[in-house]
């Protein structure tokens, strides 16, 4: 890995037009940093707040060459970045988080086993190549099972919950008979998260862990403290560095994890890895000294780590389609921080900005 360290000045390529790379951008101007982003959307919102950008397909080699002859590094703000851009832009300049933790996280299979190689606690899980192989699974998993596409879902795209044998009923079919992961179900009290940040030097800092909740499938609210106790807070942050360091990665990264709660007490099963900055995370911008977006600058740039501490109790709430209306009563509230993302326009399930609601920890 290049140790390539970065100077006010200096410019971040960022592969990603969307919110993330928007708000990257915002952190990356507060610290002296120009960005170019890199997308072939032509409305994109990062865009708006970029001192460059390029509009082009990820495939173009022309236009890569002339992102990578541009800028000092490059990160980016999705995860299905396509394998062969990341490999080719780094054999040019520095991209962080490397093109492994790319090639993990695209695909459930490959990330499923990197976890428990790497010995974290997942749920059972299974490669499902065909109807027979998920009924085979299912046998194991008692009858019950999620399952995923190996790659590109989210936002509960690319899956499906089978409770009951007719469930089951041409179900590989139904996800489009493409490579699944059929994962056990697992009777979780709630979904928590912890962003993860690792510098150039193999630091590492987690903010601390959220509760999270969800309304058709798409993330709602995010709850700091979590209401988890210390020792599950604390088994979180060290799964989450456990993996960064796994992957010797570098910049932040959001892992996703199941509660379960039984007689023998709480624990904790990784559900899946977010090899950037994540939308559980964006509390950590107005209740924290640095945010996700700046840890992620600085990890990136190879400078230090800001602190993770949390100075405010806080909960994210996700605006999502036309619920960003309600924008002019956000911004009446004291203790709210409104963040719009610039979208050219609404559409319902769309992520179009989000609030922080803050309460500051008495002393």
């Amino acid at each position: 890995m290049s140790d390539k360290r970065l100077s006010p000045g200096d410019t971040v390529g960022i592969l990603g037009g969307g919110q993330l790379g928007r708000m990257l951008a915002q952190s990356a101007a507060s610290l002296g940093l120009k960005t170019h982003i890199f997308c072939p959307d032509p409305h994109s919102p990062a865009f708006d707040v970029s001192a460059t950008f390029t509009i082009a397909p990820y495939e173009d080699i022309d236009a890569l060459n002339r992102f990578a002859d541009a800028v000092s590094v490059v990160t980016y703000e999705f995860e299905n970045v396509p394998g062969p851009t990341a490999a080719h832009l780094d054999a040019k300049v520095p991209v962080r988080p490397g093109v492994r933790a790319l090639e993990v996280s695209q695909d459930r299979l490959y990330e499923k086993r990197f976890l428990s190689e790497t010995g974290i606690a997942i749920a059972g899980f299974a490669d499902i190549s065909s109807q027979q192989d998920l009924e085979s699974a299912l046998k194991e998993f008692g009858g019950k099972g999620v399952l995923k596409t190996r790659r590109f879902g989210y936002d509960g795209k690319g899956q499906l919950m089978i409770r009951e044998p007719g469930d089951a009923d041409g179900a590989f079919d139904r996800i489009g008979a493409v490579p699944a992961v059929l994962e056990a179900l697992i009777p979780f009290e709630c979904e928590v998260s912890v962003i993860v940040a690792r510098d150039l030097d193999g630091t590492s800092r987690s903010f601390d862990i959220a509760r999270n909740h969800h309304e058709n499938h798409i993330l709602k609210t995010s709850t700091v403290p979590a209401g988890v106790s210390a020792a599950t807070a604390e088994n979180a942050r060290v799964m989450a560095e456990q993996i960064v360091h796994g992957l010797d990665y570098v910049g932040v990264m959001g892992v996703e994890m199941f509660l379960v709660r039984d007689e023998t007490g709480e624990k904790l099963l990784v559900n899946e890895v977010a090899p950037r900055v994540h939308n559980s995370g964006h509390w950590t911008q107005d209740a924290c000294l640095a945010s996700q977006f700046d840890q992620h600058v600085r990890a990136v740039a190879g400078w230090p780590l800001g602190s993770a501490e949390r100075h405010s109790d806080a909960v994210m709430e996700n605006l999502i389609g036309y619920g960003v209306d309600a924008w002019s009563d956000v911004l009446k509230d004291p203790a709210a921080r409104l963040h719009l993302y610039g979208k050219s326009d609404t559409r319902e399930g769309r992520k179009m900005g989000h609030v922080n609601r803050i309460t500051p920890i008495a002393d």
